[in-house]
């Protein structure tokens, strides 16, 4: 840290008292106030109970500075009150010293990240010496070095760190810190794994030679079984594991234990004492897919995905299969699901989606069967629809950047609001310029079944009179 202070600093203030370092010239000191914004502290205290409370106020005031310097991003200033900051706790033996180690090593490490002139083993240093300030973060602080090591690609250090880390005890620290010590694990673990499939690729690129290099195979398996045990306790403690939990069901796969992986698969979607993960279910549903399971099980998998997450991508591969079933009950959720994915501005320029609404519209408008789902799933977005999806603006711009999206959205327009839309107006209007058959065609269509507007757009079923 002391690397980042300049080199022309004039003074620091410790104690309250102004201590100087070089003398400067009356130019160089007032360029060196312009670019620092140094406080200006009151002169030392005479009594010993003004002492504490002016050191007190010190510090807080070197805070309140290290605060703003960050908030502006000023990392160099910051560095040079953070310094100052130590330097005065070097003199205070109080109890406070204790959460102010917290603090040094958080705001320590934001400056450190951010630092022009930072290094990795820059550090490296600061982290070893913030892992002696106290035995209750030092896991935390470990796992901290470690993500940095592995942002800057230093994954043999990494793994050097991990190991050192697990060895750790202290105490009934080791207790308290149970699961501090799971993750370091956990995530020896997955720099374990990581080895495991360098090694698969090499083997699996000897391709006829049927794994003839033994050494790396002996290599690889003992990579396995090493990633395995880490892995598969991490994910017995209900949260969120996604990367773990990949990475083992990977390995046992890999190793044909399909039922172990479909067991660790249901346990972390269905067990209640997890948190509600969607990829949990996104897993499950991949996994399912890939053992070639029934229909019935894949769509028993999004489902739940979609109570959670109805702007999913996977809801797209959700409605093919509910349109392709021939109970009515799972056509109808179908409706239902690309309706309510459409509602989210992420969706809006979905051609895939539209093209699934648009699909199922018109079955049901050539049928003349099932208005009612149509007309149930309108009466809530014909409020707001009209200008979220079909204004004159996205009518214009959804043109001229893709036609076979203004295509598929003037036909659900047409249906929902009428061949007086504006959306279908100009679409179909641009569509008979540019001579486009099936523009023509879309035209026909909405005004032959322009009276299906009117039955949609009429007051719902319950008000109406007997």
């Amino acid at each position: 840290m002391d690397s980042f202070l300049e080199e022309d600093a004039e003074a620091v203030v410790v104690d309250g008292k102004r201590r100087r370092k070089r003398r400067r010239t009356p130019a160089a000191q007032a360029a060196l106030h312009a670019s620092l914004h140094l406080p200006f502290l009151p002169p030392p205290p005479v009594s010993s109970n003004e002492h504490k409370l002016n050191f007190k106020k010190s510090k807080e005031a070197c805070l309140s500075y290290i605060q703003d310097a960050l908030l502006q991003k000023q990392w160099k200033r910051a560095a040079e009150f953070l310094t100052c900051y130590v330097e005065s706790l070097e003199k205070d033996y109080s109890r406070e010293r204790i959460g102010a180690s917290e603090m040094i090593w958080r705001i320590g490490t934001e400056i450190l990240w951010h630092h022009s002139q930072s290094s990795v083993k820059e550090f490296s240093c600061f982290m070893e010496q913030m892992k002696t300030l106290g035995v209750k973060r030092y896991l935390k602080v470990c796992l901290e070095h470690v993500f940095h090591l592995l942002c800057n690609g230093q994954i043999d250090e990494a793994y050097q760190n991990l190991s050192l880390a697990e060895s750790w005890r202290f105490g009934e620290q080791t207790a308290i810190q149970d699961k501090e010590m799971k993750l370091i694990q956990a995530y020896r673990g997955l720099l374990d794994y990581c080895s495991w499939s360098k090694q698969k690729s090499i083997l699996l690129e000897h391709g006829e030679d049927e794994f003839s290099d033994l050494a790396v195979e002996q290599e690889m398996h003992s990579y396995f079984r090493k990633a395995a045990v880490n892995l598969k306790e991490i994910i017995k403690i209900p949260g969120v594991w996604d990367v773990f939990v990949k990475c083992y069901v990977d390995l046992l796969e890999f190793y044909g234990d399909h039922n172990e992986a479909r067991q660790v698969l249901n346990e972390y979607a269905y067990n209640s004492k997890f948190p509600a993960n969607p990829n949990a279910h996104v897993y499950l549903y991949q996994f399912l897919k890939r053992q070639g399971e029934s229909k019935k099980s894949l769509i028993s998998a999004l489902k739940i995905l979609h109570d959670i997450v109805p702007s999913h991508e996977l809801m797209i591969n959700f409605n093919t299969m509910l349109q392709k079933s021939k109970k009515r009950r799972k056509r109808r959720l179908g409706l239902e699901v690309i309706f309510a994915g459409l509602d989210y501005a992420g969706w809006k320029e979905n051609e895939k989606a539209w093209s699934c609404l648009a699909r199922q519209v018109k079955q049901i408008v050539i049928s003349e069967k099932h208005l009612d789902w149509i007309k149930q799933e309108w009466n809530s977005r014909k409020d707001w629809w009209p200008a979220f999806h079909f204004s004159r603006y996205l009518a214009k711009r959804n043109w001229q950047e893709n036609k076979n999206l203004s295509y598929e959205k003037a036909l659900v327009a047409g249906i929902l609001l009428g061949r007086d839309c504006k959306y279908f107006k100009y679409v179909s209007h641009q569509g008979s310029k540019a001579q486009l058959k099936r523009f023509r065609m879309l035209k026909k269509f909405v005004t032959r079944h322009n009276a299906v507007y009117l039955r949609i757009s009429g007051p719902p079923v319950s008000s109406l009179p007997p």
